[in-house]
Order: C-alpha cells, then structure tokens, then sequence
C-alpha cells in the first residue's frame, strides 16, 4: 500500500475530513455571554443617564462581541450536524450567515454613532464624568473576567482567539472610555466623548467590512486564494497525468475547501487511477489545505484543456 493511500485511509478512520469543533465549553459560553450582556445593559442605561455617546458606542461594540461570540457557538452547534438528503453538503454556513448578519447589523449601527458624534462635536452636550467613569469600570473589570476565561482556549482554537482578540479590544475601549470620563471630570472636555466615538465606531467598521467582504465571498461561492498555477504544475507532474482541467474551487466555511477538477490521463484500466487519485488528493490536502476533493479521469475528452473552463 503506498503512503498516499495509507494517508489517505487514516483520515477516514480518524473521523473523515477535518472539521473545526471548537473546544469552548457551553458553561464558560454561557459566563463570558452573560458577563458582556451585563456589560452592554449598563452602558446602555449609563449612556442615555450620563449623556456620554462614547459608553453608547462602546455598548455597542460589547454588544457585537456577545451576540458573535453567542451566534458562533450556537451556529457551531448547527454546523456539526450530519449532512442529509435535503443539505448534502451539511451546515457549515450557518456560521457564515450568522458572521454575515451579525457584521451587517454592525455596520449600520456605527454608521449612525459616527453621525450622531459628529453632530455632538458641532453641538456639545454635558455628560456627567463621575457616572460615565463608574459605568465605564464596570465594564473594565468584566471583559477583563471575560478575557481570563477564554484565554486558555484561544491558544487551542483560531475560532475562539478571535473571540479572544475581540474581547481584548473591548478591554482597550473601555481604557479609552475610562480616561475620556477622567478628562470631562477633571478638565471639563467634552468634546473628547464623540471623538472617543468616532474612533470606536470606526474601529468596528473597519473589523466588520472585513468580516462582510469574507462572508459574502463565500457565500458567492468565491474562490479560495490559492496558487492555481503551482497546482496545474505540480499535478501535471504526476507520472500518467497529462492535463488538468474543468477546475472548480469554492468554500463552504472559511475554513473547508472544496476542490473538483478533470484530470486527462494516459489510457490505462480504471482500477490504476485510484492510485493516482490518492496522490492528488494526498497533495491538494497536504500543500494547500483542501479539505474535498472530487477528480474526474478521462482520455483526451474534452477539448478545452484551460485550467478554467472559459
């Protein structure tokens, strides 16, 4: 048996393709979601109290990490479910569509905080420094809490550090909201609550579009950035492999890559493609990451041998 085909079967026996469960516990989901909708409650009351735009937006960002990090461990739950007749390919977009509606809500939310701070740089309102600065702690000491609880898991998983990475620019917010409460209080700056604002909001905007461009990309069934080239070359370079082409590549989550493509070979019995399917499949996995692989073998059939069908 050759070592492709040996890879090849320990993958099935190891449980199939790779799939990304994440290892954060429900009970600790539950903790940092509770913890950051407390968070989002009380800038939202100490916000419209104190008169201060700055908790407002910065309830908003905590609030965008408590519904994302709530959306992701429910959709992950989803996503794990086995495929079926009516959804062949399974649930993996559930989280891209959670991750897509999250970020669009997001988006339009700072649109609006970024206006309504410019209108209060034009027109200054007074904030009450001492109840925005003591809202602003609470806030401080519970996404530290949150932080400390996913810390561990973060090194473990890429879904869960970015959670992590989120919950830490919360913490900074908060510093920055901390300090512009300090400055009204002390100084009486107020023209430092929409600025903090502005840079909240624009800092989501910036996180979210990103999230956006990647969401839609996969949901339009975008390719992958993969090197196309080195993958003609290097398959091409396969003994009794003469062409690659009719090649479709898309991801069904931002992490699971399918891959179909025909392969033209030498004439030869079905029975000795097999071999060179698992050493195709042992590359793509391999070298690019590409989690499904569907290859169809044919002599000198189709007529257009472009990488791409055009």
């Amino acid at each position: 048996m050759s070592k492709y085909k040996h890879e090849h079967e320990h993958e099935h026996i190891e449980g199939g393709h790779t799939h990304d469960v994440s290892s954060l516990s429900g009970r600790k989901i539950f903790w940092v979601t509770l913890l950051n909708a407390t968070i989002t409650v009380a800038e939202i009351v100490g916000g419209i109290l104190s008169g201060s735009l700055a908790l407002l937006s910065d309830a908003v960002h905590n609030l965008s990490d408590t519904v994302a990090i709530a959306l992701s461990y429910y959709a992950n739950k989803i996503a794990q479910k086995p495929k079926d007749a009516r959804k062949t390919f399974g649930y993996k977009r559930a989280e891209i569509l959670s991750a897509f509606i999250n970020s669009a809500v997001l988006l339009a939310i700072s649109i609006v905080l970024i206006f309504e701070a410019f209108k209060r740089l034009k027109s200054p309102e007074s904030i009450n420094g001492t109840l925005m600065i003591t809202v602003a702690l609470i806030g401080l000491i519970a996404n530290f809490i949150s932080v400390y609880l996913l810390e561990k898991d973060s090194h473990e998983n890429l879904n869960i550090k970015s959670s992590y990475l989120h919950l830490l620019s919360d913490t900074v917010s908060s510093v920055g909201v901390v300090a512009g409460g300090i400055a009204i209080k002390i100084w009486g700056i107020v023209w430092i609550d929409p600025l903090i604002t502005i840079l909240i909001s624009l800092y989501i905007l910036k996180a979210t579009w990103q999230v956006i461009i990647k969401t839609v990309d996969i949901l339009m069934q975008s390719s992958p950035s993969l090197d196309y080239e080195a993958i003609k070359a290097d398959i091409e370079g396969i003994d009794k492999v003469n062409n690659i082409h009719h090649v479709h590549c898309w991801m069904s989550n931002e992490k699971t890559i399918y891959f179909e493509a025909h392969i033209e070979m030498e004439d030869m019995p079905l029975s000795e493609t097999e071999s060179i399917y698992d050493k195709i499949e042992y590359y793509l996995k391999n070298q690019h990451d590409i989690n499904h692989v569907t290859l169809q073998a044919e002599v000198d059939k189709c007529p257009d041998k472009n990488i791409f069908n055009l």
